[in-house]
């Protein structure tokens, strides 16, 4: 029984889990709510609401790693041989159960904050999500670039949750509205949480690139069409640099003209940005020249998922600039 629940929470990425619920809590908290009180307005969504909104997020991402190891069985077979799951300990149809429980209670949970406020945004993205990791898991992850894209899409997405939140209850209970009210709070939190949704997009797309380069011996027996396989890693490394150096390049733009910060070195958050994102990434770019076997690939993914905590970790420190 340990075993078996061990599996499962190796099976639903629980670390990634806690990332998801992490974020949630940190663009509610040390965005959205910072801003809001600054404007006078106070926290907007109560307690049981991020709750909901936090659990909705963490089960439909768990439904989605399920089904995504029951679609990927063979490949993990050749890829990770020894960490495969699904058909190990779990079952195929127990893990399509598990899937369709996790995701199901997850809508109904997204569902039920849409309602409450009165978000027809936010229903619309706890339908759409489980719907695309499915089709994700089963046809668009073989596809060149259109599978990395989806998931990068959808990792944007969860911050900006966040703010549709937000916006909405302000409706409820102020009557606002962004279309004759210009210059408000809500513009602030979807200019902060929108920039570090880019983030997430940009590092989440380099980082299933990592992942399909680490994977690609699986891939090409099963004629994935991922882009290691159709562009080779030559040319898949250089697009995976430009990627890097596009997202250091936005980074630097951001820091030297818009963040309400001093650019100096005696600043926290340029020394934060600089030594906590800026240079992960850049040894990322060499890491991943150097790389030759997939373990080098894992690692690289390693620097990119280390680099994305830190970058939302940072929400904590733009509380002083607000």
């Amino acid at each position: 029984m340990i075993d078996l629940c061990k599996d499962i929470l190796r099976l639903v990425r629980w670390s990634n889990l806690l990332f998801l619920g992490a974020l949630v809590w940190l663009m509610e908290k040390w965005v959205a709510v910072p801003v809001l009180n600054k404007a006078g307005y106070g926290e907007q969504l109560p307690g049981y609401l991020l709750l909901l909104i936090a659990i909705a997020v963490i089960l439909i991402a768990a439904g989605g790693y399920v089904i995504n190891d029951y679609f990927d069985v063979k490949i993990d077979r050749i890829n990770r041989p020894d960490d495969v799951i699904v058909t190990g300990t779990i079952s195929k149809p127990a893990a399509m159960r598990l899937s369709l429980f996790l995701s199901g209670i997850g809508i109904a949970c997204g569902i039920a904050t849409a309602v409450m406020l009165h978000s027809t945004t936010l229903g619309i993205i706890f339908l759409i999500v489980p719907g695309l990791l499915w089709f994700y898991s089963s046809s668009y992850k073989r596809l060149l670039i259109i599978g990395n894209v989806t998931i990068a899409l959808l990792a944007a997405t969860v911050p900006l949750i966040v703010a549709f939140a937000n916006e909405a209850q302000l409706k409820i209970l102020h009557h606002y509205d962004l279309s004759v009210m210009p210059y408000t709070p809500v513009r602030t939190i979807y200019a902060w949480i929108g920039g570090f949704a880019l983030f997430a997009f940009l590092l989440t797309w380099t980082r299933e690139i990592l992942k399909d380069m680490q994977d690609q011996m699986g891939d090409r027996e099963l004629e994935c069409h991922s882009m290691p396989v159709v562009w080779g890693e030559r040319w898949t490394k250089i697009f995976v640099t430009g990627l890097i150096i596009a997202t250091i390049a936005i980074i630097g733009h951001l820091w030297y003209h818009v963040l309400p910060f001093p650019t100096t070195w005696n600043n926290l958050s340029t020394r934060y940005i600089a030594l906590g994102i800026i240079i992960p990434l850049v040894s990322d770019i060499w890491l991943l020249w150097a790389a030759k076997i997939p373990s080098d690939y894992k690692t690289c993914q390693q620097v990119i998922k280390f680099t994305m905590l830190i970058g939302m970790l940072y929400s904590i420190v733009i509380v002083r600039g607000l």
